[in-house]
C-alpha cells in the first residue's frame, strides 16, 4: 500500500472509514483496515470525496476578463460581442498560459475533471489547437474534455459546420451547439437535428448550450429531447443553461420535463453565470433565470452544475471553487432540505462525472484515487464553508496539500490557537 486516509467520513454518510491506495487506485475501503507499511493520513473525522467535476466551462476564454474592454452591460449578448472582438487578437501562447493558470487553480481546489467548450468559430481553430496542447499537458492531473461549440451559431457562421468536424477529427470530443443563437426558431431546430445526426453518425456526445435566453417560448431542449429519442443518444446528450425554463408556464414544462427524463437528456445549470446574466431586461419583480433543478431531479433527469466562466467577457468573478456554485445553486434554486443540500454535492461530483462518462470515478475498490479531504464533517457542512482542501490526491499521488486554519486570539479561558472551525452543533 503507498497510502492510508484513516478515519474519513464519507459522502453516503458513512464514518469512521479507512481507504487504502496502491498503484494510483482505492485497494481498500472499510473500518480500522490492517495496512502497514503505507504513509497513514489522519483524516480526523473529515469529509473524503471523489474530486469535483466542471460539466460546463470555457477554458479558451477563462481569464481574459477585460479584454479588449470590460462588459458594461453584464449581458450575454454583449459578452459574445466582446469575445468577438477579442479572437482576431488571440494568440496560441496566451490561449495556453491562461488555461494552464486556471488549471493550477483547479487542481488546488480539487477540481480534477472539466468539460470545456471550445469555440470553432475562428476559422484558424487557434483555441483547439491550443485547448488539444493544454488537454495533452495536464492529463497527468486533470481529465479534460473538449467540445467543439459553434459559439456565432451554427447556420449563422458559413464555416462553422466544416470547423466543427474539422476539430473533432483533430481530436475535440463532443458536438456542440447554441440553437438560441440561430437567426430564427426554425433555424434553431435545423441545427439541433444537422448536429444530432453527425453525432451518432460519428458515435459521438453531445452538448448544447439550449435555450439560454429568458424567452419562455425558446423551446429547443424539446427538439433536442425530440432527435436524441429519434436517433437512440439516450445518455449521450446533455441540454445546458435550459434557463427559458425559469420563465417557462408549468402546463407546458409538466409536458417537457417527462420528455426529457424519457429520452435519457442530462441537464446541466451554471447558477453563478445564470444568476448574473439572466434577468437583465426585467425590472421587478425579477427572475432568477436558473433552470428548474429540483423539479428536473424529480423527474429522474441526471443535473449537474457547471462553473461555466471564470474572469471572461461575461463573467468578472470566480475561482475555480465548485464548492462556491453548489453554494449558489442550492440558494437560488431553494434546495434547502438535507436531501436537496446533499443533491447539490452530487451534482458537483457523482452526476457530472456521468455525463461526462469518466471511467473509475468513485470511492469503490478498483477506483482511480483521485481524492479530495475536506475540512468538513459532511456535504452539507462541505457546501456551507466552502471547505478548505486539505488534501487532494490525483492517482494516489498528493498534488495539493494546505492545512487547517487555525485561530490565535489570546483570551481568558480559551487555548491561545485552536483551529478555526465552524462546525454546527448537533
Amino acid at each position: 500500500m503507498d497510502i492510508v486516509l484513516r478515519n474519513a467520513a464519507l459522502p453516503d454518510g458513512r464514518t469512521g472509514i479507512d481507504i487504502a491506495v496502491a498503484d494510483g487506485r482505492i485497494a481498500a475501503v472499510g473500518e480500522r483496515l490492517p495496512v502497514q507499511g503505507a504513509r497513514e493520513i489522519d483524516a480526523a473525522g473529515d469529509l473524503v470525496t471523489p474530486p469535483f467535476v466542471d460539466a460546463h466551462f470555457h477554458m479558451d476564454a477563462t481569464l481574459s476578463y477585460g479584454l479588449p474592454r470590460v462588459n458594461d452591460s453584464g449581458t450575454l449578448l454583449e459578452g459574445i460581442a466582446l469575445w468577438g472582438e477579442l479572437k482576431p487578437q488571440l494568440t496560441q501562447d496566451a490561449l495556453v498560459q491562461r488555461a494552464l493558470d486556471y488549471c493550477d487553480w483547479a487542481v488546488a481546489r480539487g477540481l480534477l475533471a472539466i468539460r470545456t467548450h471550445v469555440d470553432v468559430c475562428d476559422d484558424r481553430l487557434l483555441a483547439v489547437e491550443a485547448l488539444l496542447d493544454v488537454k495533452r499537458r495536464v492529463a497527468p492531473y486533470i481529465d479534460l474534455q473538449l467540445v467543439a461549440f459553434p459559439q456565432d451559431g451554427l447556420l449563422r457562421s458559413a464555416t462553422a459546420l466544416a470547423n466543427l468536424k474539422r476539430a473533432i477529427g483533430m481530436g475535440v470530443d463532443v458536438v456542440g451547439g447554441i440553437p438560441h443563437f440561430e437567426r430564427t426558431m426554425a433555424d434553431g431546430a435545423e441545427s439541433v437535428r444537422i448536429l444530432c445526426e453527425y453525432a451518432a453518425a460519428q458515435g459521438l456526445m453531445v452538448d448544447m448550450h439550449c435555450d439560454e435566453s429568458d424567452d419562455p417560448l425558446s423551446r429547443h431542449i424539446e427538439t433536442l429531447a425530440y432527435e436524441t429519442h429519434r436517433l437512440g443518444l439516450g445518455g449521450r446528450v446533455t441540454g445546458s443553461h435550459l434557463t427559458s425554463m425559469h420563465s417557462m408556464d408549468n402546463y407546458y414544462v409538466s409536458k417537457l420535463l417527462p420528455l426529457i427524463a424519457e429520452s435519457g437528456v442530462a441537464a446541466i445549470a451554471n447558477p453563478l453565470i445564470n444568476i448574473t446574466l439572466q434577468g437583465r431586461h426585467d425590472t421587478y419583480p425579477k427572475r432568477r433565470g436558473m433552470t428548474r433543478v429540483p423539479e428536473l431531479m424529480a423527474a429522474g433527469v441526471t443535473v449537474a452544475f457547471g462553473h461555466d466562466c471564470v474572469m471572461d467577457p461575461w463573467y468578472g468573478m470566480g475561482s475555480g471553487d465548485m464548492l462556491e456554485v453548489a453554494h449558489m445553486g442550492l440558494h437560488v434554486a431553494q434546495m434547502t432540505s438535507q436531501p436537496a443540500m446533499r443533491a447539490c454535492f452530487a451534482a458537483i461530483t457523482a452526476n457530472p462525472a456521468k455525463i461526462l462518462g469518466l471511467q473509475g470515478y468513485g470511492l469503490e475498490p478498483g477506483c482511480h484515487a483521485d481524492l479530495v479531504l475536506l475540512d468538513a464533517a459532511d456535504p452539507v457542512e462541505a457546501i456551507r464553508l466552502r471547505a478548505a482542501r486539505r488534501l487532494v490526491l490525483r492517482r494516489g499521488r498528493v498534488v495539493a496539500e494546505a492545512p487547517p486554519a487555525v485561530s490565535r486570539l489570546d483570551l481568558p479561558g480559551r487555548p491561545a490557537s485552536v483551529a478555526f472551525r465552524h462546525r454546527r452543533a448537533m
